[in-house]
């Protein structure tokens, strides 16, 4: 007789090894270790929780087989589309039983190849090396599938200027400028790549510009955004397009005049006050349009909404859908606790709203069409001032789960799951950012859309884009909604492709690529990207040596841009005073460290930092040495500099303190110097100084 309870824990380990099995296949990984050396096993019901997501259940030992068998197939079809690298030979997933197979490929520029596929294996079929880069369309074995080839490397800083370009990174919403209104817009942007431009930038990075909410002005986080598609119209400058005439009458009939002078005033950004304003002059300026506009401009908003098509159609409903009671009003909960119907955006029950609310909908495409313009018009000025590069853009990591992008790309994405960090030795708890992410099975197995749409979205008006996050291109860790961020798992990434494309949209583009690549990096992880031309990034208060002095400067990387600090990481000024101790100290947030301790190792620093900066020795100064830094940052091999304004303004508080919300004056902070007046303020000119002499391209 057999025990039962040994046959439970046989049945229960046939069980385990299927599903850990099927885990494996879909890219999963069932055991890692931590930063700290410890080896962990992931549980299964977080391993049923992301398969599931991916559309791989394993509920059962019988769903995890016919999962596993269904992913195998799907491993070994063709998909929609395959990418490829310029001068390598291409590998097909395609079963073939002759040894050759007739192939014909249709370029990008109307031309035609043909020939045959040469077989590897029982699964793999192999293509001759391509050299022209594009989306080419690929006929074999009765198939048509588009063909994407990347270019051999991403485009990178021009060779001739390597080593003498920078270029500044400003918070968007953080520029002031003469009647901005309380935030910083894309008319300020425009001001400020013009002077940058002028004092010898050759970029200007941004802060992501992607879509907030309509509905929550509250929610204003950059990196947590309604859309990765679309622009925050907090940034558009009514004035842009309908002349300050115009704006000025439109304040005063809505009297509107000291609550603008209100926002101006403050020292921190009001988003619901400015998102209440803004909207009600944007509005007033909508109900008399066209009329207030020339037939030029008609004509332009026309063709945006042509070129826009159903994502833009989409994202606007959404705006307007969010708002109503039917969707839950503006205080509801997300799309997701929206009635059934109209959860789904090609439902005849958001057809029908829209159409009731048709005058609310053209007024989100006519916001998105003035960001639009603004942005553009932004990256014009930062060309025609003399940057080779132009504006940077910021794309954040993933979007907010109740927003646009989530809604309106079901299919793509990974439901009920955060990308976040596991357990290190700054964040002992780990990071649930409450963001979701694409699905990997999602973007192969629908060509890739859905991710090249967002791709040129970002790179529409900008010479470069900074990738959040870049090490989601491998790999991300994963949290289950209502997990503790401890419970998530690492799930791979198609990289290769995810890295073809980017090529080739930079390509086209001619954009710049920078990936951040700080946090734990998985094993050769920076030198893949390195091969393919995306820059890593190099930040100063990492850039130390074993003995725990700061690193000379001709040992950077290079084939990282350098930085002085980053959004989340204490500027120069606040670091030399200990302001992000303070902060740490204040908002509970030591854990086991002691503050007595912490300001005492910082002083050691600050005597470090100041050997490096200062080798003839003296005494450590008691302002920040912001000079002498960027003097060292300028010496770096790095092929380009970038330079936080926080920095060259002097600013002590940091713009994000991760881990705080409210708490901290997250994403509110504005500079004191219009953008108009910042080049010439002595002690920018000051600060500016090593770099105008070392880094400004002959």
């Amino acid at each position: 007789m057999i025990d039962v309870t040994e046959n439970q824990h046989a049945q229960q380990d046939a069980s385990d090894d299927t599903l850990q099995t099927l885990a494996q296949a879909a890219g999963l990984s069932v055991h890692w270790t931590d930063a700290a050396g410890r080896p962990h096993t992931v549980s299964d019901d977080t391993l049923r929780t992301v398969l599931a997501a991916l559309g791989l259940p394993g509920d059962t030992p019988e769903q995890a087989a016919e999962s596993l068998e269904k992913l195998a197939g799907e491993q070994h079809v063709l998909p929609p589309l395959v990418t490829a690298r310029a001068g390598k030979p291409v590998d097909l997933p395609l079963a073939l039983s002759a040894p050759r197979i007739a192939y014909r490929i249709e370029l990008e520029d109307g031309s035609a190849l043909t020939g045959e596929a040469e077989r590897v294996d029982e699964h793999r079929a192999r293509l001759p090396a391509l050299s022209q880069p594009g989306y080419h369309r690929l006929e074999i074995a009765g198939k048509d599938v588009t063909l994407a080839v990347a270019p051999e490397r991403s485009p990178s800083v021009p060779a001739a200027k390597q080593g003498h370009t920078w270029a500044l990174a400003a918070q968007l919403y953080s520029l002031r400028r003469a009647d901005g209104g309380g935030i910083g817009d894309f008319t300020a942007l425009a001001q400020l790549a013009r002077e940058a431009g002028a004092h010898g930038a050759s970029g200007l990075a941004i802060s992501p510009v992607h879509a907030a909410f309509g509905a929550h002005p509250d929610r204003y986080s950059p990196y947590a955004p309604s859309s990765r598609l679309f622009l925050n119209i907090l940034f558009i400058d009514p004035a842009a397009v309908f002349g300050a005439d115009k704006l000025a009458q439109a304040v005063a009939e809505l009297e509107l005049e000291d609550e603008i002078a209100r926002l101006e005033a403050l020292p921190l950004i009001d988003w619901v006050g400015v998102a209440k304003i803004r909207r009600a002059v944007l509005r007033h300026l909508f109900d008399r349009f066209p009329a207030n506009a020339s037939p030029d401009e008609v004509q332009d908003f026309k063709r945006f909404k042509e070129r826009g098509g159903e994502a833009l159609e989409r994202h606007a409903r959404f705006e307007v859908l969010q708002s109503l009671p039917e969707g839950g009003g503006a205080e509801g909960e997300g799309w997701r606790s929206w009635p059934s119907p109209l959860r789904d955006p090609r439902s005849e029950s958001v057809a029908r709203l829209s159409r009731q609310h048709a005058d609310e909908v053209r007024f989100e495409l006519f916001l998105q069409w003035l960001a639009d313009r603004g942005l553009a018009n932004a990256q014009r000025e930062a060309r025609a001032a003399g940057m080779s590069i132009g504006l940077i853009a910021d794309l954040a990591v993933g979007t907010d789960p109740s927003g646009s992008h989530a809604w309106s790309r079901q299919n793509d994405i990974l439901d009920r799951l955060s990308p976040g960090a596991p357990p290190d030795l700054f964040n002992t708890g780990g990071q649930g950012w409450g963001l979701t992410a694409f699905s990997p099975r999602a973007m192969r197995l629908n060509g890739y859309a859905a991710f090249i749409e967002m791709l040129r979205a970002t790179l529409a008006h900008a010479g470069g884009v900074r990738i959040d996050h870049a090490l989601g291109l491998q790999r991300l860790w994963l949290v289950p909604e209502g997990a503790s961020p401890k419970e998530g798992v690492y799930l791979a990434f198609p990289f290769d492709d995810m890295m073809n494309l980017i090529s080739l949209e930079a390509w086209r583009h001619d954009a710049v690529v920078i990936g951040e690549n700080l946090g734990t990096v998985p094993e050769g992880f920076d030198d893949r990207i390195a091969r393919a031309g995306m820059l890593g990034m190099s930040v100063l208060w990492f850039e130390r040596s074993e003995d725990g002095g700061f690193r000379a400067p001709a040992s950077w990387n290079v084939n990282n841009v350098a930085m002085s600090t980053t959004h989340d990481l204490p500027t120069i000024a606040g670091w030399w005073v200990g302001r992000d101790i303070d902060w740490r100290t204040k908002l509970d947030m030591l854990g086991d460290v002691d503050e007595a301790a912490q300001r005492a190792e910082r002083e050691q620093d600050k005597q470090a930092l100041w050997r490096a900066v200062a080798p003839q020795g003296g005494s450590l100064p008691a302002e920040a040495p912001i000079p002498e830094v960027l003097g060292l940052l300028a010496k770096t091999p790095a092929p380009l500099l970038i330079l936080p304004i926080e920095d060259v303004l002097g600013v002590v508080e940091q713009p994000n303190l991760p881990a705080t919300i409210d708490t901290h004056p997250n994403w509110r902070q504005r500079l004191d110097i219009p953008v108009e007046q910042l080049f010439a303020d002595p002690s920018v000119v000051q600060r500016l100084a090593p770099i105008l002499h070392t880094r400004t391209s002959p």
